[in-house]
């Protein structure tokens, strides 16, 4: 092979491979920007998070019987961690004002976006109930 024609594909793979490279860090970094994680609500509880217009996303099971349905659309529930719902951790008083999932219900998995008012009350904005990932089909009957 001749010099001239192995520079010309050395250049050649440098420059694609710095437009793969870069192209690799753009995507990263743009998927790194929009994941959204959502905290504890026993961590919620014991810090002092920033209450106001900051959202935050909060993930947690509904506590059984702590839900109340007042009047219209306004609900008060409480929620507790996912991985261990210790009786002893106080658990998020939260409150909701619009159409609650329909899978949502007491001892259910549920991911609520708000914001924390100044009494400790979680207002949330969004509420996603969430579900196991097994599917178990109906039974036929016998």
């Amino acid at each position: 092979m001749k010099p001239k024609h192995q520079n010309k594909r050395l250049i050649t793979f440098a420059v694609i491979a710095l437009a793969v490279v870069s192209g690799a860090y753009l995507i990263l970094r743009a998927l790194g920007d929009n994941k959204q994680l959502f905290v504890n609500p026993s961590d919620v509880v014991a810090a002092s998070y920033i209450q106001g217009d900051n959202k935050i996303k909060i993930g947690g099971l509904v506590v059984a019987g702590s839900v109340i349905k007042k009047d219209g659309l306004n609900t008060n529930f409480s929620i507790v961690n996912f991985d261990d719902p210790d009786p002893a951790l106080p658990a998020l008083k939260v409150k909701y004002n619009d159409v609650l999932p329909d899978l949502f219900a007491e001892g259910q998995g549920v991911v609520i976006t708000g914001t924390l008012a100044p009494n400790g009350v979680f207002v949330a904005s969004n509420v996603l109930a969430k579900h196991d990932e097994n599917y178990m089909p109906k039974m036929p009957k016998s």
